[in-house]
């Protein structure tokens, strides 16, 4: 195909994704206590959310209230509230609603270097020999002498270097020798990623390395775009913002105070809402959008004199600093996420490209279902360009260079993706087993790396969020928080807990936060998707795949055509502890024996990894004073529980429950002013409940006055359970808070 026509696809796809999100929109926040502030110009609401949202100010959301839609944009978002200006009024309260943001705006800024492109002869040639890489490779390979002296070879001597880098490999170390290998020759390089973490993390193993060798200039390596800072915080000045501090100290404390301000500022309004507060903020908006163009200026600065730049493809295609700029090298980081008019993009920069990624690990993400979105927007450069084609044929392509030896994983962890995934092209370096021994021989599973936690027959608790759809597990998150907990005590304090879905990671943030915010300031403990893992490491990783019963088949994130992946990536962020979370009867039941979860199971059955629910009395040994596991039949504390309770109790019995005279005693003894509201199919008339609430919840619980959440109780309502019978009482306002608002919205 000709570039042109390359071209054109690549603008058609983007624009049917752009409509597509207008339309639809992929990122849905769920957004309460909307109160309107004003009525000027436009009517302004101030929301309060669940979670941290960061929506850059100005950009344009859609807002969904029942069968109410319209457009506004933001004006504030920053912690848990977001400032909203819309079109029309939804009425002085708004209890919840949905509120929409997809970033297309960057979409259609990619667009425009496309046609860029059209125009520009040497960015053509350029695209050309990106996706048809059949030139002769010319590096001398006869004079290299390391993997990093053989890729400093390529990069000189052909336009175009594919880098293939399984997990753990070295790649960020390699990849910054070669652009610190051209720095020493005065050479322009320019280091990008879909991602801002990529972008820090290369950056900062740059300037390290830079620096190690005593010949660093403050301002020659820089990095540009938004970022936390605390990656660099020992290093000399590489950001924007370190920079300015010495340039313009003065610039810099103005910017922090009115950043510091708008923030107390929000605070205040969560509480008072009043006009005066609403305009102040306002104002503040304003004033700290002209601090920031000042400081833009600077970075203008700063970009023409530095010679290696980070920054994000999204950044650099919407910033003419960037894209205006020629450069000897350009090094695009974890390029099996980036679009392939991304790739495209960043290959017409440089006079040479360094694409670097794992095509074994998850591609781009695009919503639409259009062909040309599937076919350029949903899989990776590698892929397109053809390298892939000569990996399936058990070649390497001439342009595709491999780093076959991992150093990050514990043999016991890597033997599954080495085999499987990447069929014994990868291996282990000896230096692995001894360096991961430490983190093996921690609490719990003592001297084991690689886990399956096994959680068959001990419950039916897979269901889908309301508002997402998105799939969850509560017996999953519980039994995962007392994984992370049994860890940090353990002396752990690296530890990572993923999904699949994003119900269930917003959950254990949920809990973290809860009844974990103290160890978590002190330690290292994030939970997220796997999507949003890619690219990150911790030495302790938990993976629940959350489905089970009653759901009748596994989700798509698990079994489709991307699974691979998703799996590779949840086991390859390990170092020395993988734990695996998953209904193994479930999925020998509903995943065929090909599919990667399937095998995963079966391996790490044959390699005994297996802890069954009968275990849960020998590993879990440290009760958190919040959350307590015990056995089922010993009912004492949940009627002392029943017994103390002061306002409410909420009880959710699934269908055919034949409740005990134990149970129906506890529960009638109740005291007048403790309301009763069961959740269930039946009547419960014997109960003498004040409200009866029907019920699509599979598995029993008991609220206590919405701070105790007891699971697995009553027993004889649990169905699919076999002993040992367990049961587990957490004290939790807001899990407590989110059943309520689970139940409520299916009521509704």
């Amino acid at each position: 195909m000709k570039v042109i026509n390359f071209i054109k696809e690549w603008q058609k796809a983007l624009q049917n994704e752009i409509l597509h999100l207008k339309k639809y929109g992929s990122n849905k926040f769920l957004v309460t206590n909307g109160r309107l502030l004003s009525t000027e110009g436009s009517y302004t609401y101030y929301f309060d959310t669940a979670f941290s949202i960061r929506i850059p100010i100005g950009s344009q959301v859609r807002l969904e209230w029942g069968s109410m839609k319209q457009s506004g944009r933001v004006l504030s978002s920053e912690g848990k509230g977001v400032m909203l200006a819309m079109e029309q009024s939804f009425g002085d309260l708004i209890h919840e609603a949905q509120l929409f943001h997809d970033p297309w705006e960057l979409l259609e800024q990619l667009i425009e270097r496309l046609d860029e492109m059209k125009k520009n002869k040497q960015k053509r040639i350029r695209v050309k020999r990106l996706m048809d890489p059949s030139m002769p490779a010319k590096h001398p390979i006869e004079k290299s002498k390391s993997n990093i002296h053989e890729l400093v070879l390529r990069s000189k001597y052909n336009p175009v270097t594919f880098v293939w880098g399984p997990p753990g490999t070295g790649k960020t170390y390699t990849l910054a020798r070669v652009a610190a290998n051209k720095y020493f020759q005065e050479k322009k390089v320019l280091i990008l990623s879909h991602s801002n973490q990529a972008v820090d993390v290369l950056i900062h193993e740059i300037s390290a390395f830079i620096q190690k060798k005593g010949r660093f200039r403050e301002g020659d390596v820089l990095r540009y775009g938004f970022n936390t800072g605390e990656q660099f915080a020992d290093y000399e000045a590489v950001t924007t913002s370190q920079l300015l501090q010495k340039e313009d100290p003065q610039l810099a404390v103005e910017k922090e105070l009115l950043l510091a301000e708008r923030r107390n500022l929000k605070q205040d309004i969560a509480h008072s809402f009043s006009k005066r507060d609403t305009n102040h903020l306002l104002e503040l908006e304003t004033k700290i959008a002209r601090v920031l163009e000042k400081i833009r200026q600077k970075e203008l600065e700063f970009i023409k004199d530095a010679y290696i730049v980070g920054s994000t493809l999204a950044k650099a295609a919407g910033d003419a600093a960037i894209y205006e700029k020629e450069f000897d090298l350009v090094i695009l980081d974890e390029a099996s996420m980036a679009y392939v008019p991304q790739a495209a993009f960043a290959a017409t920069l440089g006079k040479r490209v360094i694409i670097c990624g794992d095509f074994k690990q998850l591609p781009p993400i695009a919503s639409s279902r259009d062909p040309l979105v599937t076919l350029w927007l949903k899989e990776d450069i590698f892929h397109r360009a053809g390298v892939v084609d000569w990996v399936r044929d058990g070649m390497l392509h001439p342009h595709l260079f491999l780093l076959k030896e991992q150093r990050r994983m514990h043999p016991d962890i890597s033997s599954f993706t080495n085999q499987y995934i990447y069929h014994s092209l990868v291996g282990d370096h000896e230096s692995v087993l001894k360096n991961r021994k430490p983190i093996v021989d921690l609490s719990p599973f003592q001297g084991m790396a690689s886990v399956l936690l096994d959680t068959s027959h001990s419950g039916v608790y897979g269901m889908t969020e309301k508002a997402s759809n998105s799939r969850m597990n509560i017996w999953h998150v519980l039994l995962s928080f007392q994984l992370i907990h049994e860890s940090y005590v353990a002396g752990a304090r690296s530890i990572g807990y993923v999904t699949p879905y994003r119900a269930q990671a917003n959950l254990m943030e949920l809990l973290l936060a809860d009844l974990y915010e103290k160890e978590c300031s002190t330690a290292d403990i994030i939970s997220a998707t796997v999507h949003r893992f890619q690219g990150s490491e911790r030495d302790v990783m938990i993976f629940d795949t959350v489905d089970s019963e009653p759901q009748t088949r596994a989700g798509m994130l698990l079994t489709g055509k991307d699974s691979e992946r998703l799996i590779n990536v949840a086991i390859t962020r390990t170092k020395g502890k993988f734990i695996h979370v998953s209904d193994q009867s479930f999925i020998r039941k509903h995943v065929y024996n090909g599919k990667t979860l399937r095998q995963l199971v079966e391996h790490q059955g044959r390699m005994q990894q297996t802890i069954g629910t009968k275990d849960i009395g020998k590993w879990i040994k440290n009760q958190h004073p919040r959350l307590q596991w015990m056995h089922a039949r010993k009912l004492e504390k949940v009627f002392l529980d029943l017994g103390s309770a002061k306002r409410s109790i909420i009880l959710c019995l699934p269908p055919q429950t034949d409740l005990s005279e134990q149970w129906k005693e506890q529960l009638q003894k109740r005291s007048q002013s403790v309301k009763l509201t069961v959740l269930a199919e039946e009547s419960w008339e014997e109960l003498q409940p004040n409200q009866i609430w029907s019920n699509s919840f599979p598995f029993p619980f008991i609220l206590i006055d919405e701070q105790v959440l007891w699971l697995g109780l009553p027993l004889e309502a649990a169905k699919g359970v076999r002993p040992p019978y367990i049961a587990v009482r957490l004290h939790s306002e807001r899990m407590c808070e989110y059943l309520i608002g689970q139940f409520q919205k299916r009521e509704e």
